[in-house]
């Protein structure tokens, strides 16, 4: 199993870092366009092999694809990450270019490679890719779900003062902080509904917390997250080289599912060595429904700006 991260910055080497201590792959690459900075990258990680216990090799490239190739899977972390103040939208004059590039580089050395995009906005950075390339669809799947969907459980076990073990709950919709769908309906505390323990009030506030989860963190840092997007990232990949069938929200390309066309956005699905097994259709109700077509209409105003 070789998994290629492209960006060496700190959501790229996270990612590098988490894949490699899980054991389960036998190669990294890790490739950055600024010279040494993703072998320096590797060459630290690597140094914490004997101390954390993996076996994994982690390679440092600079703008080599021809090291890339027959990569299994392929992550695109690369563009310039938010400031405070930004929105993931205001990302894409600078991230399209770089995320087309990219993509066409990897999958011209690794073309049965299974791609996930990381890059802002992903939603329509996930859709440039389908779009820019001749991947089959159920090889591209952009991260925004698995993030979204632990930072909701955190809020969720944070408001229940539960363990968060607990806890389970999923975020579908646009990744973007107006766009994305905490479904506080169906979340549970150990199979029993949130909505026995919170007050409605309660569960809203948690709702709204987890939509700015990422803005709040960008506050905070001065620039993007990087230790929970790459471990979403990470368990994206061991499910894809493990095969373990588990269903993650991941942004895909919908042909009528949930009434919706020729758009990705975020849905749960079923990841296994093919990449997306199976796009998962849930009931959603009348309001969750008003919400998704919202989230779309919100994602094909930036896909247009393609």
């Amino acid at each position: 199993m070789k998994v290629t991260v492209v960006g060496a910055g700190a959501v790229g080497a996270s990612c590098a870092e988490y894949i490699a201590i899980k054991n389960f792959a036998s190669e990294v690459v890790l490739l950055d366009i600024k010279e040494g900075f993703a072998e320096g990258k590797a060459m630290d990680l690597m140094q914490t092999a004997s101390l954390n216990g993996f076996d994994t090799k982690i390679t440092g490239v600079t703008n080599d694809y021809a090291k890339t190739a027959e990569s299994d899977v392929c992550v695109i972390t690369s563009g310039i990450p938010r400031k405070p103040g930004m929105t993931r939208e205001e990302l894409i004059g600078i991230n399209a270019g770089i995320v087309k590039e990219v993509s066409s580089n990897l999958i011209k050395y690794s073309p049965n490679t299974i791609v996930i995009v990381v890059s802002n906005p992903m939603d329509t950075m996930a859709y440039l890719v389908h779009k820019s390339t001749n991947l089959p669809k159920n090889r591209i799947i952009g991260m925004g779900g698995a993030l979204d969907s632990a930072r909701f459980k955190y809020r969720l076990a944070e408001a229940l003062g539960a363990p968060i073990s607990d806890v389970d709950g999923m975020v579908i919709g646009g990744h973007s902080d107006t766009g994305m769908i905490p479904l506080t309906r169906l979340a549970t505390r150990n199979s029993v509904p949130v909505s026995e323990f919170l007050l409605e009030e309660r569960l809203s506030q948690v709702l709204e917390d987890t939509k700015v989860g990422g803005a709040t963190l960008t506050k905070l840092l001065g620039t993007s997250a990087w230790y929970a997007p790459g471990a979403a990232v990470s368990s994206m990949v061991q499910a894809i080289a493990c095969d373990q069938k588990k269903m993650f929200p991941c942004s895909v390309l919908l042909d009528g599912e949930y009434g919706l066309k020729d758009i990705c956005l975020g849905v749960p699905v079923i990841l296994g060595k093919n990449g997306i097994e199976t796009i998962v259709e849930i009931d959603l109700n009348d309001a969750e429904k008003a919400n998704m077509n919202e989230s779309a209409d919100a994602v094909r105003v930036v896909n247009n700006l393609l």
